[in-house]
């Protein structure tokens, strides 16, 4: 069997476009510090920055370099956190008062190597629900205009039709069976697993790791945050960024651990690198700015007052230079164009080509929650070069989960209701929908390239069998612990494997 690879940057895309344009500067400073220690011999110099490409760029001064590469699935890692019970109980306090999502102080251990001074804050949306003592079904307001059938109250004893099952955490009504002994806090089986938060088990809550919120210029391994996803073993969640990453568009790369907090029992997380300014510099060959979609966002055009959309894009990385106004124009143009500009001018302001196999991948990972789902979740790329706007996939937790028939011109929806199930949106979403994807799949003009790159890419994932063997290659990565036995973790392999045999089978009609 061979050794799984997570998601990972070509090797030309780990050298920052700053520094490949003018390599005489660090070539110039190496051969200078050479010069120094000759001269000084052993006189100890302190090097404040390293020769790491990615360090330089990202004006990281403190890499710790650890003890061996976190996404190396060859290796069995860990990963524990040390939380003081009061800094812990101010962290919940203050989400269940009002939301916030407040850093705390912590100690973060990975992989032997201990870093003092991190911080830790809760991460997600839904997910978090019971935190607050909600549950979907009680003291939970779905957004505005996604109503659920009857209200999600089905008379007493009514069962479910054959199949259907609630999303991952939902506490279904009184009165409302579901088949086959269901745990309702845990998703369907090798999908996305566990993900029910518990305040009294740190373990279960979904978390975001900074190296640099206490200590300024600090990373591990080149990255200043770790996102630690709740759920195990969150097999469609890895399997879709491998298979993203397998089709050559950019995505995050990832890492099985086995997880503790405070010394408590063991369980197995998944734990991806948080886009950070390093990430944004390293996904392509020329310059540009990365901006993250928040959750309340809505593409849509509310003005030329970048302060407008201050609170919907949040740009990633050249924050000095920052501006909105690229997002902005585009939002623009596309109030105002007819059917006939945006079909011969699209091509002007989107690079359409990557646009139309991104829209296709999340048809074939049939993700529920993409750019048009309720979290919003995509990041945008604006190329300085092209002057075009790229969309890049993100929060692919529910991927792989849903119905496995859908078809390359259906739409996707979330499940009973249109209820998100565990999404990691970073606030509350507004319903879902997107302009801009919704015009490109209306729109004739762009229907044989949508339809070419979905062929090709379901050749690429599924038709070869690549997929099947993917899932072999991650399933092997994944530590067991004394949150996941073997027999659980088979199980969902299993599951998986029949999800995608399903999708093999009736993914692909055009």
């Amino acid at each position: 069997m061979s050794t799984p690879v997570p998601p990972r940057r070509r090797l030309r895309h780990r050298i920052p476009t700053s520094l490949r344009q003018h390599w005489k500067l660090p070539v110039a400073f190496i051969a200078f510090v050479a010069v120094v220690a000759t001269v000084f011999g052993s006189t100890r110099v302190r090097p404040y920055i390293t020769g790491d490409a990615t360090i330089i760029a990202s004006e990281i001064t403190r890499n710790v370099t650890g003890t061996v590469d976190l996404f190396d699935a060859s290796v069995t890692h860990e990963l524990s956190i040390e939380i003081g019970d009061a800094e812990y109980d101010d962290m919940i306090s203050a989400f269940r008062k009002n939301g916030d999502k407040k850093w705390i102080n912590a100690s973060v251990v990975i992989d032997g190597t201990r870093i003092d001074d991190a911080a830790v804050r809760l991460k997600g949306n839904s997910t978090l629900m019971g935190l607050r003592g909600e549950s979907p079904s009680e003291g939970f307001a779905p957004p505005d205009g996604m109503e659920p059938p009857g209200g999600m109250q089905p008379p007493p004893g009514m069962e479910p039709p054959e199949g259907m099952q609630p999303p991952e955490g939902m506490q279904p009504p009184a009165g409302f069976e579901v088949p086959g002994g269901f745990d309702p806090g845990q998703g369907p089986p090798g999908m996305g697993g566990t993900t029910q938060v518990i305040p009294d088990d740190p373990t279960s809550l979904p978390l975001l790791i900074s190296f640099d919120e206490n200590v300024e210029g600090r990373a591990y391994q080149g990255m200043t945050e770790l996102s630690v996803r709740p759920g195990s073993p969150v097999l469609n969640e890895a399997m879709a960024l491998s298979l993203t990453a397998e089709t050559g568009q950019p995505t995050q790369r990832y890492a099985y651990t086995v997880y503790s907090v405070n010394d408590s029992s063991s369980t197995t997380r998944l734990v991806l690198e948080h886009p950070d300014a390093g990430y944004a510099d390293s996904l392509f060959d020329s310059d540009g700015y990365l901006y993250k979609a928040d959750a309340s966002s809505r593409f849509e055009y509310i003005g030329d007052d970048q302060s407008d959309y201050a609170d919907q894009f949040t740009q990633i990385n050249a924050t000095d230079s920052g501006t909105l106004q690229p997002i902005i124009d585009f939002l623009k143009w596309l109030d105002s164009a007819d059917a006939a500009e945006f079909d011969a001018h699209l091509a002007d302001r989107v690079d359409v080509d990557s646009f139309a196999r991104y829209v296709a991948t999340q048809n074939l990972l049939v993700n529920t929650d993409d750019m048009s789902g309720p979290g919003q979740n995509y990041y945008l790329w604006y190329d300085l070069g092209t002057e075009k706007l790229s969309v890049i996939s993100w929060d692919l937790n529910l991927a792989m989960q849903g119905d496995a028939t859908v078809g390359p011109h259906d739409t996707l929806t979330m499940g009973p209701g249109g209820m998100p199930g565990g999404g990691d949106g970073e606030s509350g979403g507004p319903r879902g929908g997107n302009t801009l994807k919704t015009r490109f799949l209306a729109s004739d003009a762009f229907a044989s390239l949508y339809e070419d790159a979905y062929r090709d890419l379901f050749e690429q994932i599924y038709g070869s069998g690549r997929a099947l063997d993917v899932l072999d290659e991650v399933a092997a990565s994944v530590p067991t612990s004394d949150g996941l036995t073997a027999e659980a973790l088979q199980q969902s392999v299993d599951s998986m494997r029949s999800w995608i045999e399903q999708r093999i089978l009736s993914g692909h009609d055009l």
